[in-house]
């Protein structure tokens, strides 16, 4: 329990409770969404002007009057009664914008922006075709379609977004959301290429694995089991002709979100101030054309990284 004490309370000859809330409100905004919350619970008049709209308008970004006017549900069904519980509100629940092809919502430590490229929306090779994509509806999904692998060899998956939707002087981090039907195969030993690209960059790639145990069998040298013949003489061939990847204790592996679905990093990148460049994201597994099936997939989300 936070104890309050004015006997300490002056700095530089200025007694803290004796200035005006305005004044207090304004250097708590000059802070961050973290530290305004925890100034309030030190001392009252903190708590007071933590609780200010001028404080949490400036945590909110410059321009999310224009986001929330693109909601799909339309703005309306983003209003309340302070800007601290919209703040608060856009942290916990993405909402859908641009015609449900995206989701926004914010970062809650820092107030930074944070996008989900729906399914929809990426460029997913052979995904209008019935045979080797299907698109699915999941109540645990935001969106209201998402897309089902049901067998390729050629795995290629991209999206774009202009980093000038981003917030400036961030270290971002872009996650291929999804998750896998309980017959899933093609991905439990083979590896794919996440890849970022910004335009007028060098594209950066590593290695990325889609089978959440695949860190686990790697780490103790499990061998799976393979669907088929075809599959286990294709399997025994590669791992023959193919040596373990130099870059297998560095690779990417499925990490379980709070919504119940998988992530794996694609990559990172920084966005600088007043940068409006196109970021290239990508998954591909087409070099060792074995096929593949199982996954669903969710979208891509472009997010602050975390320290």
């Amino acid at each position: 329990m936070a104890v309050e004490s004015r006997n300490s309370s002056a700095v530089n000859g200025v007694d803290i409770y004796h200035l005006p809330e305005g004044c207090i409100a304004n250097v708590l905004s000059l802070t961050c969404p973290r530290d305004a919350s925890r100034l309030s619970l030190v001392a009252s008049v903190f708590r007071s002007a933590a609780e200010s709209d001028a404080v949490w308008d400036r945590f909110l970004p410059p321009d999310y009057r224009d986001i929330i006017s693109r909601s799909s549900n339309g703005q309306d069904s983003i209003v309340f009664g302070s800007k601290k519980e919209l703040y608060l509100y856009l942290c916990d629940h993405p909402f859908l914008i641009d015609g449900c092809t995206k989701s926004f919502s914010l970062e809650k430590r820092s107030g930074k922006k944070c996008y989900m490229l729906a399914a929809k929306s990426l460029a997913i090779v052979w995904a209008d075709t019935p045979r080797y994509w299907r698109w699915i509806s999941l109540p645990e999904s935001r969106f209201s379609e998402v897309a089902e692998l049901l067998d390729v060899c050629w795995f290629d998956i991209a999206g774009k977004i202009n980093t000038s939707m981003l917030s400036p002087d961030t270290n971002y981090a872009a996650y291929f959301v999804f998750t896998t039907k309980s017959r899933t195969y093609g991905f439990d030993h083979q590896s794919a290429e996440g890849a970022l690209r910004i335009s007028g960059h060098e594209r950066k790639s590593h290695t990325v694995f889609l089978d959440p145990e695949a860190a686990r069998r790697h780490m103790y040298q499990i061998v799976p089991r393979r669907v088929g013949l075809l599959n286990q003489m294709a399997n025994i061939l590669r791992r023959e002709v193919n040596p373990p990847l130099e870059n297998e204790a560095q690779a990417r592996y499925p990490q379980q979100r709070s919504d119940g679905w998988l992530e794996v990093e694609l990559g990172e990148f920084f966005v600088k101030r007043g940068q409006e460049v196109e970021l290239e994201m990508s998954l591909t597994e087409i070099k060792e054309g074995n096929w593949k099936s199982g996954l669903v997939v969710e979208g891509i989300e472009i997010r602050p990284k975390e320290d």
